[in-house]
């Protein structure tokens, strides 16, 4: 349990497979220098699979990433066909430490889980699981287990 401002706040806890961890690192791999991003999927707490999606941002690739709102919605399809829950998002941060940038907090939604794997020289380093606040103030750790 986290205590913040006298405000205590339960410890969200992931249970990701084998398979979900390792696609995130291979694709933050194989696009670096780029940022990655991809869409959690699974039931409940369990993150069974790691689905990579393009990232469509027009900005600095190495420091952005955007899921279209065309993808969003095919992705949202995909989703509900296979029977399953969108947990949340990955992303890659090239170089850069596996915590919130100022700009992730911006463009997160409460109720997701966002996964963010550091990459440096090219390998995947730390990983890291994260939150957003209801009230969007900012993010809480999320723990990713791994079996």
């Amino acid at each position: 349990m986290n205590t913040t401002a006298g405000q205590q706040v339960q410890t969200r806890r992931l249970a990701a497979s084998s398979a979900a961890l390792a696609s995130i690192r291979a694709h933050g791999q194989t696009t670096y220098p780029l940022e990655c991003c991809g869409a959690l999927v699974g039931h409940g707490d369990a993150l069974e699979e790691a689905w990579p999606l393009p990232n469509t941002s027009g900005e600095n690739q190495q420091r952005r990433f955007l899921v279209s709102p065309a993808e969003y919605r095919a992705l949202e399809q995909r989703v509900r066909e296979a029977g399953r829950e969108l947990l949340g998002f990955y992303h890659s941060h090239p170089d850069h430490p596996a915590q919130p940038s100022v700009h992730d907090l911006a463009a997160a939604w409460p109720g997701f889980v966002y996964v963010i794997l550091s990459v440096r020289d090219g390998a995947p380093a730390e990983l890291t699981g994260w939150q957003l606040r209801d009230d969007r103030s900012r993010f809480d750790e999320v723990v990713v287990e791994s079996p």
